[in-house]
Order: structure tokens, then sequence, then C-alpha cells
């Protein structure tokens, strides 16, 4: 009998659930479409319902419109969008809306976090606290809906209650539990300091398991609304981030994770969680049991590349426009781009800076324009890589996934930039993939992850950098890094302008 396992990738905008076999290969995908709420600036809110009828939706198209049958789906497993809160009542019922990822609402409560805490809620977590993590969305909820919160016995993440919905058991896998920046991440177990300093129940926690962990079988009632079997293992899953490292292979320290999305990541195999990065860049436990990854996010790098093209190039397709880049040379001509529009979190957390074009003259064309987008998204990668190289860490290979990925032109510039290899996938799926991977090996299938890697995950076209334009483009970059200092004043007055003159218009 054919037996495959589904990897549940839950995204912000859709679910995709990925059957794959046991050699890797992608037997059949679905996917299932639910809408985003922003009922006021700021405000990023889902129904957590939607996620699970979604779910069953795509899994029941996956039965219905290719040849799985229920009885060969042997196991499944997540990955999640990350920080999303999702609070349940005694009864396990959600009590609102869940707040997202990028709900930016709670400034005030990530104030009071430091003002309490400081560089010691760095020390227990590893982390900063951002607006977009669950700690500041939980003190929002509890300041600001007192009667909801007086009804709140639990919360989930969104990967974590589709889970509980599918398995009727609580749970949270230890790399979105970073993610709450709650988790004492040297002790592995939420942190009692945090939980009292902002007088939040232990009980609210939900217990804690690997992301590999069996966490039941498939419900009766989940079994009568999705058609799976209640023989169907259910794995603890991941963090997408998490997921998407191990779907590209990152599973060793050697190996960076580039990705370019609407935001971009650079993502970095740790052994430990005793990496010392002070906050500025993230640290998140890893799917693999007892390792851990560091990232730093560019919040607008293919959205750079989407503004830019929407605004200079609407009716051009998108691989025209990065071809053109070609007629410009490294440096675009004399021109740079940071791609700040949307402000910035690594290394500066400064949601006031906006991108700037410098050195702009009357000799450049617009294919100059656009390479210096592309360089300038992958000078803001470049920052992220110099906090590795001062505290001297090491990496051999770039894994890039994603809208960079698609590129050769593009790929050659983060190979010479980073000046190190760079690689694509062959078969790149996403963290969806990385959930696929943990069911595989959760049901035994594989011994360790480095054997599933070597079935699922299949490299392209390795990119080795050209040391002259390497050599070129750190003369840049030095150039580059000079140009937050030099604008962020600039920036915050423009921004100032602006918020006192919201319509002024010229005739």
């Amino acid at each position: 009998m054919k037996e495959y396992v589904l990897g549940v990738d839950l995204g912000t905008s859709a679910v995709k659930v990925s059957a794959v076999d046991r050699a890797g290969h992608i037997a059949a995908q679905e996917s299932f479409d639910y809408p985003l709420s922003q009922p006021q600036p700021g405000y990023s809110e889902q129904n957590p319902d939607e996620w699970v009828n979604g779910t069953a939706v795509a899994i029941v198209r996956l039965v219905l419109n290719h040849d799985i049958k229920p009885e060969e789906i042997a196991g499944i497993s997540y990955s999640g969008q990350m920080h999303g809160l999702v609070l349940l009542d005694a009864q396990h019922k959600v009590l609102r809306p869940a707040m997202l990822w990028n709900d930016t609402r709670t400034t005030a409560q990530c104030q009071e976090i430091n003002k309490k805490m400081g560089e010691h809620f760095i020390e227990i977590t590893g982390n900063r606290p951002l607006e977009g993590f669950t700690l500041p969305k939980l003190l929002w909820v509890k300041e600001n809906e007192p009667n909801i919160w007086a009804q709140a016995k639990t919360f989930l993440l969104p990967k974590d209650y589709v889970r509980y919905r599918m398995t009727d058991k609580l749970a949270i896998d230890y790399s979105d539990a970073t993610g709450t920046v709650m988790l004492d991440i040297k002790q592995g177990q939420w942190s009692q300091e945090i939980l009292d300093t902002f007088d939040i129940p232990t009980s609210m926690c939900p217990p804690l398991i690997d992301s590999v962990a069996e966490a039941g079988n498939v419900s009766e009632a989940f079994s009568i609304f999705s058609g799976l079997h209640q023989t169907t293992k259910v794995f603890g899953g991941a963090a997408d981030n998490a997921a998407a490292a191990l779907g590209a292979g990152i599973i060793s320290p050697n190996m960076v994770l580039c990705s370019i999305g609407t935001s971009g990541v650079i993502l970095k195999h740790e052994v430990s969680a005793a990496a010392k990065y002070h906050g500025v860049l993230q640290m998140e436990d890893h799917a693999v049991t007892g390792q851990s990854y560091s990232m730093g996010v560019t919040l607008a790098a293919g959205y750079s590349l989407n503004w830019f093209k929407r605004t200079f190039a609407p009716h051009e397709d998108f691989t025209e426009l990065v071809s053109e880049a070609s007629q410009s040379a490294v440096g675009a001509n004399g021109l740079l781009f940071t791609p700040y529009i949307m402000g910035e979190r690594t290394p500066y957390a400064d949601a006031n800076i906006r991108g700037a074009f410098i050195g702009v003259d009357g000799t450049q064309e617009r294919h100059d324009f656009t390479r210096a987008v592309l360089e300038g998204i992958v000078f803001s990668f470049r920052d992220i890589l110099d906090i590795y190289d001062a505290q001297h860490q090491t990496y051999d290979t770039i894994v890039s996934v994603g809208g960079g990925a698609k590129s050769p032109l593009w790929l050659q510039i983060q190979a010479d930039v980073f000046d190190t290899p760079v690689v694509r996938l062959e078969n790149e799926q996403g963290p969806g993939m990385g959930a696929a991977m943990l069911a595989a090996v959760g049901l035994g299938w594989f011994a360790s992850f480095a054997d599933c890697a070597k079935v699922f995950v299949h490299y392209g076209v390795t990119y080795t950098p050209n040391a002259e334009n390497s050599e070129r483009y750190r003369t840049l970059h030095r150039i580059y890094r000079q140009i937050y200092q030099q604008t962020q004043s600039v920036s915050a007055q423009l921004l100032d302008y602006r918020r006192a003159n919201p319509s002024v218009t010229t005739d």
C-alpha cells in the first residue's frame, strides 16, 4: 500500500496541504484561502475557525481530486504563521479573533516590558519584545479587554489551534513557544519570572512538546469532518521559519537560509541557544529537538521590488523587469537603494526610517534603478551576515529561497555580495516540505532529519562568487552602511510632516 504524510502549511492568507510519499515526491497539493480583517490601522486579525475549516476543505479536496485514499495517509504535521494569539475559555472555545504576527497595536505593551525587565528580558528569552510577539498581545487584551481576559483560561498559536481541533489535545511546540517571548530558552520551559512579572497565570500556558513528537491521533469529530481515518498520527509541527529551514535542509551550523518574500529573512542554524546576539537577532528553538536557529529580518525585501514595479513598471512582467538589471553593472552606475520603505527590524529596530535612492544623477536609466533595488535588498541581508561575522560564526553555504531564487542574475548578486556560494532548491516547497519531514521522521520513516533531507531536499545550481565583483560590493556596502545614520533624522522629520499634513495636495 502507498503511504503519504501531509504537510499543512498554515499561512496568513491561505492554508496549503501537501501529500508527500516516502521518496519525498509531492503527490498532490490543495489550498484554501481565508480572509484577513484589519478593522483599524495596526490591527490584523483572523477567525481561527477559518483555519480549521480551510484545512479540512483542502484535505477533502486532496482525497477527492487525487489518487490518494484516507487509509494511505499515515501522518500529519504543520508549519504555522508565528506569534498569533488565540485565546480560549474554560471549554476551549475561541474568545476573540486571533491577533496575528503583523498586528502592531502593542507598542505601549512592549514599552512596559522594557521598563519592567530591560536587558534581563533578553537574557531569558533571547529576544527583544517586539509588537509582533505573543506576550505583548496578551498584555494588550489584559489591559484593553478585561471582560475577555477574565474568561481566558489558555492560549494557543495558530497551527496549535488547528492541531487541537484535529486531536482534542492542547500543546505548543518549542519553536513556536520561543516566539511567544515567554519561554526561558536556556531552561526549555515557561519563564515563571516573566509570568509573575506580568501577572499571567501559569495555568494559561499549554504543555510543551517537541516538533517531531506525536501529539495524538485524528479525533472522531475531525475524522467525520475531513474524511481522515482516526489511525492517522498527528505530530507537533513547527513555526513557519523553523519549518522552512528544515525544508531547505538547514540542519547544520555551516548553513544559512536566505529567504526573500514580502519580508526577507537570514536564518542560521545554531547548535544551542547560548549564542549572544543581545536581541539584535531573534533566537528561536529549531524544529530539530535540542537545537536552535537565529534570524534577522528585513521588513520590506520582496515588497520593495513589488513597490518599484507597481510604481514604475505596472504593466511589465516581473521576470522581464528583473532581467533588465543585467543592462546595468555592479553598483548600478553609482546608485544605491535602501529598502527601508516599511521601517526596518534588523539591525535597525526603527519604525520611522524610510528608504532612499542615493546617488541619483542625469546619466542613469531605469535598469540602473532596478539593479539598485536588487542590490539594496541584498545589502540589507549583508548587514545581518555582518552580525554573524562579528561573532566569529562560520558558514560556507547559503540556500536561497523565495523570489530571490527565481532569477539567475539575483542569485549571482547574492553570491557576490555575500562572498559565499549560494545554492537554490530544485524542489522548493517552503515550510510545507519541512512540515512533511516532521511527520516522516515522527513516523520512523527516517532515523534522523539528516537522513530525511537526503531524500526530501534536492539542491540545484550553485552560484559561486566572482572575486572581482565581491571586492567591488565590499566597497559599495561600506558606503551603503552609512546611509542609515545619515538619513535617520531626515526620515523622522518627514514622517512628522506627513502626520501633521495628511491631506495636503498641490494644484
